[in-house]
């Protein structure tokens, strides 16, 4: 089993390009708040089911950001609780953060990395996560140096 380093190495990889970077930054997000959206206007329960699932291939790699992950993820659904938004607002964000991160590998130059393995769809988020964690907290920035020069 590959370690969140080497995780993050590979993703990084395919994102070198400033441009990318921040669209992938904004659009990562807003795929997973989509997906959650989406999932809880179907089912709470199957929601609670995928979330508690990625939390535990996330908590299998890296307890730090799989607790950070979490708190957003909480976020995110309190926001999905309280927005008085429809499936259809969660799915045209879903089209519109897919768009722009299409375009982001083209500026790119690179496929996805979900074209590899569908794994990276989980890595992509917490990418983006350790990288605001690096921003945000300078002692964290040592932990996991795959994001040093993606900053």
């Amino acid at each position: 089993m590959k370690t969140m380093t080497e995780w993050l190495d590979e993703y990084s990889e395919s994102h070198q390009n400033p441009t990318n970077k921040i669209i992938h930054w904004v659009c990562v997000p807003t795929i997973l708040f989509s997906i959650i959206g989406i999932l809880a206007h179907f089912s709470a329960l199957l929601t609670a089911f995928v979330l508690v699932c990625t939390l535990v291939f996330y908590a299998r790699l890296d307890v730090v950001l799989a607790v950070a992950m979490a708190a957003l993820i909480v976020v995110m659904a309190w926001l999905i609780f309280i927005l008085p938004a429809g499936t259809g607002f969660y799915i045209a964000l879903f089209v519109l953060a897919w768009i722009g991160q299409f375009y982001g590998h083209k500026v790119e130059e690179k496929k996805p990395s979900f074209f590899k393995d569908l794994q990276f769809l989980l890595i992509g988020p917490a990418w983006c996560m350790n990288a605001y964690l690096s921003k945000l907290l300078p002692k964290y920035k040592n932990r996991l140096k795959s994001q040093i020069n993606a900053i």
